[in-house]
């Protein structure tokens, strides 16, 4: 109830001040554990991910947050969990492989890091999706938040990890985790869903 409530109020918010269009939501599996890997240009970037889809999205978040009041409370009820900074708890990697085998959507952003403008993407998204067996999204975040300026979110199709299942050693995961971020930047170029 309360995510339905935030996601109606900020994708109003989020069209009326960016102009937000989704593309390629068709791609996103109605049903089943599903991770959104997206690129990261901004703290707006997860309602960015998630509210134009029917689907609700959880995401970690920084741990400290959940102590701001009010704020804490509401992300909380919108289903984030917390992070502790400085790196992926077990609690956290737990909590995500069980949203994701649960059925729900994850969103992630591999690179980490708002500031990584090279496209280099870290292990965890790769790993949680052949961990779990969830479909993995490409998702591109074209734009830059400049108010009446037009953004877009951008929804590939689903990235084919099955080459990786049988040996999920580092060096798959680095070559699983570039498959995906090739996906990602090549949307975030072209602005149309990979195929």
């Amino acid at each position: 109830m309360i995510y339905t409530f935030c996601s109606t109020l900020l994708r109003i918010i989020y069209t009326i001040l960016f102009r937000l269009e989704a593309v390629g939501r068709e791609n996103i599996p109605n049903e089943g554990g599903v991770l959104l890997c997206s690129n990261h240009i901004s703290n707006f970037d997860p309602p960015t991910v998630g509210i134009k889809i029917r689907r609700q999205v959880r995401f970690m978040a920084k741990s400290e947050l959940f102590d701001v009041p009010v704020f804490g409370r509401i992300i909380k009820a919108v289903g984030a969990f917390p992070v502790k900074r400085g790196g992926v708890s077990k609690e956290s990697i737990k909590t995500s492989l069980n949203i994701l085998r649960g059925g729900e959507v994850l969103g992630i952003f591999p690179s980490g890091s708002r500031h990584n403008d090279g496209g280099i993407g870290k292990k965890g998204a790769a790993s949680f999706a052949l961990r779990s067996g969830a479909t993995v999204i490409p998702t591109a975040i074209i734009g830059n938040y400049k108010l009446f300026r037009k953004m877009k979110v951008v929804y590939g199709a689903p990235v084919n990890l099955d080459e990786f299942k049988e040996d999920p050693s580092g060096d798959a995961l680095e070559r699983a985790t570039e498959k995906i971020m090739s996906k990602i930047n090549e949307m975030v170029k072209t602005g149309v869903p990979s195929k």
